[in-house]
């Protein structure tokens, strides 16, 4: 007789029901008391089909068993016990469908910044290129911008829509070619019958009248790159001689947040060891300037640096992400906005059903374009030798593309093979890895309990909606 077991899952309880997140197809799937009765008996132990309804029959005596245990056979919550049983959870290495179409081209139109954070990955000491020295010009030209497009849409295939990122450096120091590549990229998706969408990371602290009105009228999405009130962004986000950007910043950041309104303006902050008073910023960020978007993300650096999140500093991230996820939480409910863009992301993500062979898209449908034309995997890696992948003058090199995408599989990650939470992380960020364990096949293990602990606060969460107010949820199916 074929014995059965439950398939691999995380177990959660939300809005006063027991819930299952089935890892392989990343499903979300509630219980009814039969159904958790079920799961129970094959928890405390592997039974037949007929054994294990016998256990909980009594328990229900007008439930169609056998019905409910083919219902969660088919979705694979109960599976057979393989003989012999494997010692790790199988996940089948798969190469993606090559030339995968490319969606995403960030372009780093400088590598240059006006600011001099003491944390950057771009010009600190966890620096990949020599921004200073190195053969990388300085600022992108008008040709290499108009020839990084022209790459995107060549190689775009059926995608409808593809994106057009702007970067740095500080992305405004070349404000004139910018200004100058979306109207050809413009020009580019009516030429290919696609559509062009833009956004751009900046600290603000160069934003002109005359810029504010272009981003509002090209209708670009705007990231800010800001760390809070006075005292923290000052802490590390200052000038060349030391000064703070807080001032600086500020009155043009409220003058963007005024005339730009066609799309939500975000804050991106990097959480440090100094700079880690999530609520304080958050409130700061939107009650006080009024951003209606604001993410977090812990600072990428080795460990031994002073302004890096040891494990206490990552505890108090997520006791304050928990406090700031269920104010989430109750303005869904409300239906009213919350700007936690960390939360959305991931609910999102879930709702979906997202099941990633790799921890973000890129190498894959994104790609990072430096200065002088060279692609890479991502802005990150952007004039990096040992992480290219082509020119935009010479096409993408689709078998160091393949090489790559091969050598980063989550089937190539072991240490990730049992962790539940591997189908929204893959292994996490490849900057990341490479900073800390000088490679980006290197699962990032420092993270893997916040991950988890996160995941889990927002299947909770996801729960309670899709329970309480369902509705809400419909914002992520477009």
């Amino acid at each position: 007789m074929t014995m059965l077991r439950v398939g691999e899952h995380h177990a959660f309880e939300a809005a006063n029901r027991r819930y299952l997140y089935l890892v392989p197809s990343a499903a979300v799937f509630a219980l009814d008391a039969p159904a958790a009765a079920l799961i129970d008996a094959l928890d405390a132990a592997p039974a037949t089909r007929t054994d294990l309804i016998s256990r909980v029959s009594a328990q229900f005596p007008r439930t169609d068993l056998g019905g409910l245990l083919a219902e969660l056979e088919q979705i694979h919550a109960v599976q057979p016990v393989p003989t012999p049983a494997p010692k790790t959870p199988t996940i089948i290495p798969l190469t993606p469908v090559t030339p995968f179409p490319l969606t995403t081209a960030v372009l780093n139109v400088t590598n240059q910044c006006n600011l001099s954070c003491g944390y950057c990955y771009e010009y600190s000491e966890d620096k990949i290129v020599d921004t200073t020295n190195g053969k990388q010009p300085k600022f992108m030209t008008d040709e290499t911008a108009r020839q990084s497009i022209d790459l995107l849409f060549r190689e775009s295939g059926e995608v409808a829509v593809v994106h057009v990122s702007f970067f740095g450096g500080e992305t405004l120091m070349n404000y004139p070619v910018l200004s100058r590549a979306v109207p050809y990229a413009k020009a580019q998706a009516a030429a290919y019958g696609k559509r062009v969408e833009f956004n751009l990371t900046t600290n603000a602290t160069l934003l002109t009248p005359k810029m504010i009105a272009f981003l509002a009228d090209e209708d670009i999405s705007v990231t800010v790159s800001i760390d809070g009130p006075r005292e923290m962004q000052n802490r590390f986000r200052v000038f060349h001689d030391g000064s703070g950007s807080y001032d600086v910043m500020l009155p043009r950041v409220q003058e963007l947040l005024r005339r730009h309104r066609s799309r939500p303006i975000g804050a991106r902050v990097t959480l440090t060891s100094q700079v880690s008073d999530v609520l304080g910023i958050y409130r700061h960020l939107t009650d006080e300037i009024g951003f209606q978007e604001v993410g977090f993300a812990p600072v990428t650096t080795s460990p031994d640096r002073d302004h890096a999140l040891d494990a206490s500093g990552f505890d108090q991230m997520v006791t304050q992400f928990t406090a700031l996820a269920d104010e989430f939480l109750q303005a869904a409910l409300a239906g009213r906005h919350h700007g936690f863009s960390n939360v959305s992301e991931t609910l999102g993500e879930i709702h979906k059903g997202v099941s990633k062979a790799y921890p973000c898209g890129a190498g894959l449908g994104l790609i990072g374009v430096s200065t002088g034309g060279d692609v890479a995997l991502c802005h990150r890696f952007a004039g990096s030798e040992e992480h290219g992948l082509g020119s935009v003058s010479a096409g993408l090199d689709r078998d160091a593309q393949r090489a790559f995408l091969e050598r980063n599989h989550i089937g190539h990650k072991t240490d990730c093979h049992t962790c539940w939470a591997r189908p929204l992380c893959s292994g996490g960020c490849y900057h990341e890895a490479h900073t800390r364990y000088g490679s980006t096949t290197h699962p990032n293990l420092h993270y893997c309990d916040w991950i988890r602990e996160w995941t889990d606060i927002c299947l909770r969460i996801y729960g309670e909606i899709a329970e309480r107010s369902p509705s809400f949820l419909d914002r992520f199916d477009a």
